[in-house]
């Protein structure tokens, strides 16, 4: 497996008009790894990965895609990439089954993946639970089978079980080959599955390394830098 980073991410500056939000962001997704992105709401996590994906422009710095440079907009940068958001982006009117064909995603791939979601083919995206939803999400992204995949809040309002369903999926899908980088509150369990680590605050990275270092820290950085206070 490759050590050469699928996504290089280096002086990273990103915001929404003339307000900066994020400042300085080096970092690199390798094949085969997983990155956790972490920090109390506000500190930037979510404006960096749509900086990465191409959602927003950056402001300075430098994102290349294998090796290659680029400022293109988000339908043209995606492709092998797999982002998914915060707002669980599942269509409410359309089934369950069509949710999970959109975009050319394999059905019985994502099955595979969730076979809890047989059973509920036919109802309505809006009809799903939460964890359903966001269930569904991932399971329409990995059936992709993507190079990259960008995870934002995952487990956001979900119970326990589920969120531990998710990470291991993720998990899993980058010991299949896949690069990623993941934004996620539940701080324990991010550094448990991910293999290197960020932590984020007023924009800026203060806090990088070995998710097994940062977990034996990890009552130091929830305290100092995980607080309410940004």
């Amino acid at each position: 497996m490759t050590s050469e980073p699928a996504v290089r991410v280096r002086g990273l500056a990103a915001g929404y008009g003339d307000v900066p939000v994020v400042h300085g962001v080096d970092l690199d997704l390798v094949p085969g790894q997983v990155v956790a992105l972490l920090g109390p709401n506000g500190a930037g996590k979510t404006t960096t990965l749509r900086a990465i994906v191409g959602q927003i422009p950056a402001a300075a710095g430098e994102i290349a895609v294998d090796g290659v440079r680029t400022r293109a907009p988000m339908h043209r940068r995606v492709r092998g990439i797999a982002y998914i958001p915060e707002n669980r982006a599942v269509f409410k009117t359309l089934s369950c089954r069509d949710n999970l064909r959109l975009g050319g995603a394999g059905l019985d791939e994502a099955l595979a993946l969730f076979p809890q979601l047989g059973n509920r083919l036919d109802v309505a995206g809006g009809l799903l639970s939460g964890g359903e939803q966001q269930i569904v999400g991932l399971a329409r992204a990995l059936s992709r089978k993507p190079r990259v995949i960008i995870a934002d809040e995952l487990s956001l309002g979900l119970a326990p079980l589920v969120v531990d369903t998710l990470l291991a999926t993720i998990r899993a899908a980058a010991d299949d080959g896949a690069a990623v980088l993941l934004v996620e509150q539940h701080v324990r369990k991010a550094l448990a599955v991910s293999d290197f680590a960020f932590v984020m605050r007023r924009g800026r990275i203060e806090i990088s390394g070995s998710s097994g270092e940062l977990l034996q820290r990890v009552d130091d950085i929830e305290r100092t830098y995980l607080s309410l206070a940004i």
